[in-house]
């Protein structure tokens, strides 16, 4: 009897483990107004886009240490992604590669230098080492190899390098809302974007890319449809976020991977809130330098305190094994708030 009620027991594990795995998950680390995102598909197969700041005593780093060991239970990463070649977005990579085995490196291409940042070759020099020169440049329309299972699983490059995706599918009713900023010559608009789907569950993370690029991507043609999830880029600056391509989206859920006082701005909340599917607003942090009710409601907001004080609480996306429905809670203890995948 004893032996039967331990293979119950068992089998009840098994079963509740394998549940569990079959999701996808997606984690917004907390690393002070830089980004890190953590994808941990239904094969275990992991990726890491961004990774915030280097020093701050290895603030940043260790929040993705955490994150990846202790709440995703991951030895490795199998893919880590840089968006593009500012430092609170590339600055761990090459820290994460000892505690952290990266089996492959994806940027978009390595330029021999930055004018934004007099210290690129330096600091390039690190990640080059880390990678051992064998990073894989992304191009616009390319899919990342990642393994897809009884639920499909696609993750595409819709821009990188300032090229987009052909302007293919239905006209975008929003083309008018475009107006032309001054060009950006930085590398934000270089950003590589990536659209992840899993079933019928959408998810649209764009980096830093700004205005001028957003519209070249959805004008005057939609070629990427509407979205469930949708990481607000570029910290939720007013140079990004084009309602051209935020209303066309038409987010159910968005994510702000902002910091105490950079990010977050209420130009975009206002957009995103113009959205007819939007349902919730999540905040990385509190923006001090807003009243309450021109931000996300306090519950919604992961982190309140400022950057001394900053615990780096999380917060997590997981989607059914179907892709038909998703969760998103802050933190281990948050309780999970649930959302349908759009059809």
């Amino acid at each position: 009897m004893l032996r039967v009620l331990l293979a119950v027991l068992l089998l009840n594990g098994a079963v509740t483990a394998a549940t569990a795995g079959d999701r996808l998950d997606i984690y917004f680390i907390d690393v002070e107004g830089g980004a890190a995102t953590l994808i941990v598909t239904p094969a275990g197969e992991s990726m890491l886009i961004d990774s915030g700041y280097p020093d701050y005593g290895g603030r940043d780093r260790d929040r993705i240490i955490r994150v990846a060991k202790d709440v995703a239970k991951l030895d490795h990463l199998d893919h880590a992604v840089v968006s593009h070649w500012h430092l609170d977005h590339f600055g761990n990579h090459a820290a994460l590669a000892a505690p952290l085995k990266i089996r492959n490196f994806w940027d978009r291409g390595i330029p021999e230098r930055l004018e934004e940042d007099a210290k690129f070759p330096e600091r390039i020099a690190l990640y080059r080492a880390a990678s051992q020169n064998q990073s894989k440049a992304l191009k616009a329309g390319e899919l990342l190899p990642l393994k897809s299972g009884t639920t499909p699983l696609t993750c595409k490059v819709v821009t990188a390098s300032g090229e987009v995706i052909p302007n293919a599918g239905p006209a975008n009713p929003f083309a008018d809302r475009h107006k032309p900023q001054a060009d950006d010559p930085s590398d934000n608009a270089r950003s590589i974007s990536l659209l992840l789907g899993f079933g019928k569950f959408r998810f649209l993370c764009c980096g830093d890319l700004t205005w001028n690029t957003e519209a070249k991507l959805m004008t005057p043609n939609n070629p990427i449809g509407q979205v469930d999830l949708f990481m607000v880029t570029h910290h939720g600056l007013e140079v990004s976020n084009n309602p051209v391509l935020v209303l066309a989206i038409d987010p159910r859920v968005a994510v702000f991977c902002n910091g105490p006082t950079k990010g977050g701005h209420e130009t975009v909340l206002t957009t995103l809130r113009e959205g007819k599917s939007l349902q919730d607003i999540y905040q990385l942090h509190r923006n001090v330098k807003l009243a309450a009710d021109q931000q996300a409601p306090a519950e919604f907001i992961a982190n309140q305190e400022d950057t001394n004080s900053c615990k780096g609480t999380w917060v997590k996306a997981s989607v059914a094994p179907d892709g038909s429905e998703y969760t998103v809670q802050i933190g281990p203890e948050g309780k999970p708030r649930k959302y349908k995948t759009r059809s």
